[in-house]
């Protein structure tokens, strides 16, 4: 596929309008249309829909719209790689993988304080869940990956360096006004009849597995795409949810949390690879070791 097409769509989404996304790109809208028709029909599934004020992505197009995103990102370092190389700069960037709640906060902190003491440094950041982001250290995608032990946990693997950073504490994300908002920590009995929405696997395992041990079960009945979308379900009163305890410094302002009584933890760990490491993912870890706070029982 063209990555042109795809720079149109993202575009449209962004814009949520073929006229402004046109004018942008300095394209006419039919020219638009015409990409987006050609897209569907290569997909074989809707990915616009129109509504009062534009058009918007269907459910399949925000799919798509956050892969096109995350691989024009990629062709775009491509590009200024290629032409760094040309003009002398070999040096590669280092790339940098994360959870999404590290990325949302502890990681961007360790990059800053790296940042301050060489600012010639060229990075990006790869948010990712965490057997995702070790594959991808191994086959040299990511020079430096933080990830966690959750479920499924994180497999011994001789061809990567392992750096423990600390225990995280896992905390409930509830929408403002919940009667136990304020109140924690409580016990998970509490909390047993409500609605939970889960965003991966590796999550939804830690609740069961702390309900279990209460002896009660977990309502999982709604499922999110991602971390965003599961907030964006508590903060709409929808349902309640398990997340990661350093997650509460970046949380949106609609959502607030409790602790748990004798709560889940998750090891959250750097590695990195046994070969060819990157010259500065050793200072970056010494950044994650004094930036990484465990989050202990918070109410917010």
């Amino acid at each position: 596929m063209d990555l042109t097409v795809w720079r149109t769509f993202v575009t449209v989404c962004r814009l949520g309008s073929l006229s402004a996304a046109a004018a942008e790109l300095h394209h006419t809208q039919s020219a638009v249309s015409r990409q987006i028709a050609g897209l569907e029909r290569q997909l074989g599934v809707p990915l616009m829909e129109r509504h009062a004020r534009g058009v918007r992505p269907t459910p399949a197009g925000e799919v798509f719209r956050r892969h096109a995103l995350a691989t024009l990102n990629e062709a775009d370092r491509a590009v200024r790689a290629v032409r760094d190389a040309r003009d002398g700069a070999v040096s590669r960037p280092l790339a940098v993988g994360a959870t999404p709640s590290l990325a949302a906060g502890i990681v961007p902190e360790a990059i800053r304080a790296l940042l301050e003491r060489d600012r010639a440094v060229r990075w990006s950041l790869l948010p990712g869940l965490s057997p995702d982001l070790h594959q991808r250290v191994i086959t040299g995608d990511l020079d430096l990956a933080v990830v966690t032990d959750a479920p499924p946990g994180l497999p011994h693997d001789p061809r990567v360096e392992r750096r423990f950073l600390g225990l995280d504490e896992m905390v409930v994300a509830l929408p403002l006004g919940h009667p136990q908002a304020g109140r924690g920590p409580v016990h998970m009995r509490t909390l047993a009849e409500q609605t939970w929405v889960e965003d991966n696997d590796g999550s939804a395992a830690l609740l069961r597995q702390h309900a279990a041990r209460a002896g009660v079960s977990a309502r999982i009945d709604l499922a999110a795409a991602d971390l965003p979308g599961k907030l964006a379900l508590v903060a709409t009163g929808h349902a309640i949810a398990l997340i990661p305890g350093v997650l509460t410094c970046a949380l949106r302002t609609d959502v607030t949390t409790v602790s748990l009584l004798d709560p889940p933890t998750r090891g959250v760990y750097a590695i990195t690879p046994r070969r060819d490491p990157h010259p500065t993912a050793a200072l970056l870890l010494d950044r994650l070791a004094t930036a990484f706070a465990p989050a202990g029982p918070t109410d917010s």
